[in-house]
């Protein structure tokens, strides 16, 4: 004997609706959300109030000397070690777009950068510290290697843009890929143009090499906390269009 059907007691709605993102985010997506604003945050405030430092004319590493310099080491460390965890919560959203391993070993490049120029001190450059020459004659060990560790965040990070770039247009989502294509670009011109600053190569952009250099982090770490607040929404709340919001916003649990 078969029983008589009986009708669903859950609504329609709730019967067909497909997954959608998770509304708590990873929190290594909040990791990348938290980095760039904390990272400028605190070096505008150390650079404010620093006698003899001149934003638009010294690097942000120059805020590492003095009795207060730690502040910009922790900053350093600090911001490496949240981009570092980001570059962990990008693996799943990235393999849904069609990526590898690229794009997060590219990121936890420029996090683990980030760490280690907070441990090695710059030399003087621009006349900072006040009484200092223009440029090192000969270059420290300390600052080679606070050179080697600062590498990757002008050049991993662009690299990430255009990886990224690819995969987004390669799922349709061209508002995704124009954005990335273009910060990578501009992120490129600024470093460029504030290492030749900052070499005393051309007197013009001497006087701006910190305005250049803030130029090309703002970009890079603009594009870094949008593309975590984007992953984090599934997509679904930064440029709709045509993008995978609903595959994405699926695995925010096994990204925690």
């Amino acid at each position: 004997m078969t029983l008589p059907h009986q009708p669903s007691s859950l609504p329609a709605d709730r019967v067909s609706a497909p997954p959608t993102p998770s509304s708590r985010p990873s929190i290594f997506l909040v990791c990348g959300m938290v980095a760039g604003p904390l990272f400028f945050l605190v070096f505008t405030i150390a650079g404010l109030v620093r006698p003899g430092y001149d934003p638009l004319r010294h690097p942000v590493s120059s805020l590492e000397f003095g009795p207060n310099g730690w502040v910009q080491a922790l900053n350093f460390i600090v911001t490496g070690t949240l981009v570092t965890l980001f570059a962990w919560g990008v693996r799943s959203p990235v393999r849904l777009l069609g990526g590898g391993r690229t794009v997060p070993v590219l990121i936890m490049a420029v996090g683990l950068g980030l760490v280690g120029a907070g441990f090695f001190d710059p030399d003087p450059i621009s006349g900072y510290p006040p009484g200092t020459p223009p440029i090192a004659l000969h270059a420290s060990l300390h600052r080679v290697l606070h050179d080697l560790f600062s590498t990757p965040v002008f050049t991993a990070l662009p690299a990430a843009c255009i990886v990224l770039a690819r995969r987004f247009a390669t799922v349709r989502m061209i508002g995704w890929a124009v954005y990335s294509a273009i910060s990578a670009a501009l992120m490129v011109i600024f470093f460029v143009l504030s290492s030749i600053a900052f070499g005393q190569g051309l007197s013009a952009l001497t006087l701006y090499g910190g305005l250049l250099q803030r130029l090309a982090l703002g970009v890079g770490f603009a594009w870094l906390t949008i593309l975590a607040a984007g992953l984090s929404l599934g997509f679904a709340g930064l440029w709709r269009g045509r993008s995978p919001a609903r595959g994405l916003g699926s695995v925010q649990a096994r990204s925690r």
